[in-house]
Formats: structure tokens, C-alpha cells, sequence
């Protein structure tokens, strides 16, 4: 893999490194702890040349978070960002001697993380939703069983990401490109649009910088970025998630969140439905059928979670960049309720518009959640 040029590197760094160092390149003064940062750096970056692997953990462990976040915007999958990370920091860690430090480490790890993901890309496809695969369903499909041969998208975890911008020609927030809305619209782009369109607009790289990272030209980022902006304005709502959430009181939003827990739990089917929007949408990945407006919502509620499953528990937690609960069942054998889905709430106003429940046990250990509540 070819390193990004000395030009482009120190592009990047004018918007993606420390602050403070930046200002200490350009003669002011900051504490000396800034001083001795930069001289921590360079010395774990001259020891991972030399074999020292402490030492690249050091270097890569600060940009772990924000990479995984890339690899799973990419692939919309927690587990293959698992997987693509892994193997990019691999990559990064054989390919060390190519970067000769004249730039940001951080620009280029995202090369190396994004190049991986394409190869990803290319041979597992995209991932879906049950909205993608077919019309909703009217009443109610009792016993659906599981489709196995299609690659659904997951949740993601989205603690210790913020609001901010990555760069200042970023568009999106951290935490508002990885709301569910968003991550499925990239799904329908090809890899390399995905790619230019994260680069730019989620991360704030130049057209220019993002064609040596794609090893492209200038001409074709520009013509993919236009066509991925024209596909994912089609299919976000806005305002989005994040927009949404400033405008709720953060006590109101935990009412909200608790009021759909407890309506769950006691089988309250009026006090779930005043928590609806009227054109409401419930999906169960990795069920296919999926539920729209309230009248279809209702009958699907009714004779399936509120009366037709058992006990239910749930745990607040947050996902994509959204409220979200963590759902347990009641099991005789266990004695104990076992986890059993995270449901992702898609907000308008202060009503619930969208239910996406993520089924599978596989989801909860990123949450940190626990596989049983006893």
C-alpha cells in the first residue's frame, strides 16, 4: 500500500492533529506538557520502526475509536468493523516503515483503514435493512423465521463519540454519522463513493487528499462525492437524529424511553401507541417483515411483544447516535431474562417514528450489556 505524499500529509494535518501542537509549530507558547506530548510521539514512532509493537499500540490506541467508527460507517456492521480494524492496524503496523512522519499518523491510518474496508466491500456487498428487501406487511406475521443468507445491518455503540466536527469542512457530526438513517443510506453506494463521501464530508479531507488515499484522481472524487450526495439526500429524513434530540429536554427523552420500556412490560398497548408518530415504522432484522403506520404497528404489537412473548425487562442504553433500549425475555429454563434484542428509537418531535429491533444475543457484549438480567 502506497504512502499518502509528504503534500498531502501535511494538508491533513493542518485540520486532524492536536491543537496545541499545531500551535506550537507555529511559534506560540504552550505548556510544556504539550512539548513533551509531541516528543512522546516521536519517540514511540521511532521505537515502532524499530519492532517496538508497545509502542505502535501507544501511537494507534488515541485514534482506535474514531477508526472503528469509520470501518463500521463503511460496512455497517460492528463485528466486520471489528474484523477490518484488526486488520488495517495489521496492515499499518507491517507497512510502518512507508510512513516517514513529515505528516499526520492520523491521515494516514485512515488510508489504511479505508482502503481495507474497500476490500471488504468488494466482496461481501452491502448490508440492509428489512425496508429494503420488500413492501411492509398489513397485520401481523406470526412464526417468520430468520433470513440467514442476507447480511443485515447492525447497531452500533456509540460511546465516546461527541458532536463534534472531525475537521472544520466536515458536515457531519461524529455521533450524526452514525445514526441508523444515514449508515442505510450508504449501503446503496458503491465503495468508492461511500468511501469519497465519508473522507469528505463525515471526516473533512480534501478532494485532492482524498485522491492519493484512493490512489484516483481529483476528477473522479469530485464525480463520486456528487453522485453518493444525490443517493443519501434521497433517502435521510431530515431534520436528523441529532437536530431532533437538541430540541428534546434530556429528562423529557428519558420519559420517552421509559415510557416505551414500561409499556412493553406491563402490555399497555394505549400507552405505546400515544408514543407513535401516525406513519410509524417497526422492523426485526433479522426477520424480513416489517410494520408501517399505526394501524399495522398496533395489530403487530398487540399480538406479538404485548401479549404473545412473556415477561419482558429492559435496559436504557444508546445507539447510532440514538435513544435505544436493550430488551430482555423471560425464560423458564434460565430462570432468568435473557437478552433478546436492541432497539433502536427513531425520534420526530417527541414521538417515536421508527422501531428497529436488532434480534440476536451477537449485539449486546459491544453495549457492554449483560446476557441476563436475573
Amino acid at each position: 500500500m502506497s504512502e499518502i505524499s509528504a503534500r498531502t500529509m501535511d494538508r491533513a494535518a493542518e485540520h486532524t492533529e492536536d491543537p496545541d501542537l499545531t500551535r506550537a509549530r507555529e511559534g506560540e507558547k504552550v505548556p510544556d506538557l504539550v512539548r513533551v506530548r509531541e516528543g512522546e510521539k516521536d519517540s514511540d514512532l521511532a521505537r515502532a520502526r524499530g519492532g517496538d509493537g508497545a509502542a505502535f499500540t501507544r501511537l494507534v490506541e488515541p485514534l482506535r475509536r474514531e477508526l472503528h467508527a469509520h470501518c463500521y460507517r463503511m460496512l455497517g456492521s460492528t463485528h466486520d468493523a471489528d474484523d477490518a480494524l484488526q486488520d488495517a492496524l495489521l496492515r499499518a503496523w507491517r507497512g510502518l516503515a512507508r510512513f516517514e512522519g513529515r505528516g499526520s499518523l492520523r491521515s494516514w491510518l485512515y488510508t489504511v483503514a479505508t482502503r481495507t474496508c474497500l476490500d471488504v466491500v468488494e466482496t461481501r456487498g452491502r448490508r440492509a435493512l428489512p425496508v429494503d428487501l420488500g413492501p411492509s406487511s398489513d397485520g401481523a406475521m406470526v412464526g417468520g423465521a430468520p433470513l440467514s443468507d442476507v447480511a443485515w445491518l447492525g447497531p452500533y455503540s456509540d460511546e465516546g463519540l461527541t458532536g463534534d466536527l472531525a475537521g472544520p469542512h466536515a458536515r457531519y457530526e461524529q455521533r450524526e454519522a452514525v445514526e441508523l438513517a444515514f449508515v442505510a443510506a450508504l449501503q446503496h453506494l458503491p465503495g468508492n463513493q461511500r468511501a469519497a463521501l465519508l473522507l469528505f464530508e463525515v471526516l473533512g479531507f480534501s478532494a485532492a487528499e482524498i485522491a492519493t488515499m484512493m490512489d484516483t484522481t481529483i476528477a473522479s472524487v469530485n464525480s463520486a462525492l456528487q453522485r453518493a450526495r444525490r443517493i443519501v439526500a434521497e433517502k435521510i429524513p431530515a431534520p436528523t437524529q441529532q437536530q431532533t434530540l437538541r430540541e428534546i429536554d434530556d429528562a423529557r427523552l428519558r420519559e420517552i424511553v421509559a415510557g416505551y420500556s414500561a409499556a412493553l412490560e406491563r402490555g399497555d398497548a394505549d400507552a405505546l401507541v400515544a408514543l407513535l408518530t401516525e406513519d410509524v415504522t417497526w422492523s426485526m432484522p433479522p426477520l424480513a417483515h416489517w410494520y408501517h403506520g399505526l394501524e399495522a404497528v398496533t395489530d403487530f404489537a398487540v399480538r406479538i411483544p404485548l401479549t404473545g412473548c412473556g415477561s419482558w425487562r429492559h435496559v436504557p442504553t444508546s445507539a447510532n447516535g440514538q435513544p435505544a433500549v436493550g430488551s430482555y425475555l423471560w425464560d423458564d429454563d434460565a430462570g432468568a431474562h435473557l437478552a433478546w434484542a436492541i432497539n433502536v428509537l427513531t425520534l420526530r418531535g417527541e414521538r417515536i417514528a421508527e422501531i428497529t429491533t436488532f434480534i440476536g444475543l451477537e449485539h449486546f457484549t459491544p453495549f457492554g450489556l449483560p446476557a441476563s438480567l436475573v
